[in-house]
């Protein structure tokens, strides 16, 4: 089911050339001429991102977006502005009432479409991301000194470690589908990092990788699995059973 975007701008133009660009990318589109009427479409549809106009009558999208971060279930949803008031000041504005991002008219509708694709495969990494555990109490001064005098042999050991804990997780993994594509270890184990809602640098940090070995990676592993982004990615190792049961 394609996601749903909300453009609310009260030129008939802007809007019509917006909401056509992304029905073409594949995206559902709900247009509004102003915040009011944006207002109701977004309990009506629910939207997965804004993208709005800032001078509109009735209801400019300042006050739109401050009533839209009101409600709880819609305080992380993405919102670009896009607005001819490019001053540091209103930008300020923009951020303060919970804008991602500015677009400043006019735009080309393939940057407004690059910047929608990267909010929400951010916005999605994050809904998936496991809840973080609890920060663990501090050492006493004198266990820490012991930790800190740890000869470095423990240090590669702890190494080794990670790397068996990654080998440990992909021999535990349920067998892949039949139609699921032929993986590298080194996929694999980049795969279920990713799925954990890792960025390139912390998974490379984990492997003692560089961010652009593992950008190839990520990158065959989009095209192994057709794939747009990690959300698709994630989606289709899950029902491919190409990462672990936890």
């Amino acid at each position: 089911m394609p996601l749903t975007i909300l453009v609310a701008d009260d030129d008939f133009a802007t809007r019509l050339s917006i909401t056509d660009y992304l029905e073409i990318t594949g995206y559902s589109v709900i247009a509004a001429e102003n915040g009011k009427e944006a207002l109701g479409l977004v309990d009506e549809f629910q939207p997965h991102l804004i993208v709005t106009d800032i001078t509109m009558p009735q209801m400019d999208g300042y006050e739109f977006v401050r009533r839209v971060r009101t409600r709880p279930a819609f305080r992380l949803l993405p919102v670009i502005f896009l607005t001819e008031r490019t001053s540091t000041e209103e930008r300020i504005r923009g951020y303060q009432m919970g804008c991602d991002n500015y677009l400043a008219k006019p735009f080309e509708l393939p940057e407004l479409g690059a910047v929608i694709r990267s909010l929400l495969d951010r916005y999605a990494l994050i809904a998936q991301a496991p809840s973080r555990s609890p920060e663990p109490e501090p050492m006493p001064t004198e266990a820490r000194s012991r930790a800190n005098d740890k000869p470095e042999a423990d240090f590669l050991t702890q190494k080794s470690n990670t790397g068996d804990s990654l080998r440990d997780n992909s021999a535990s993994r349920a067998s892949p589908s039949q139609n699921a594509p032929t993986l590298t270890q080194r996929e694999r184990q980049v795969l279920d990092l990713l799925t954990e809602g890792l960025s390139n640098i912390q998974i490379g940090s984990t492997l003692h990788l560089s961010p652009r070995t593992i950008e190839k990676h990520v990158s065959s592993l989009f095209r192994k699995t057709d794939s747009n982004n990690r959300a698709e990615l994630v989606r289709f190792a899950m029902e491919h059973h190409l990462v672990g049961n936890g």
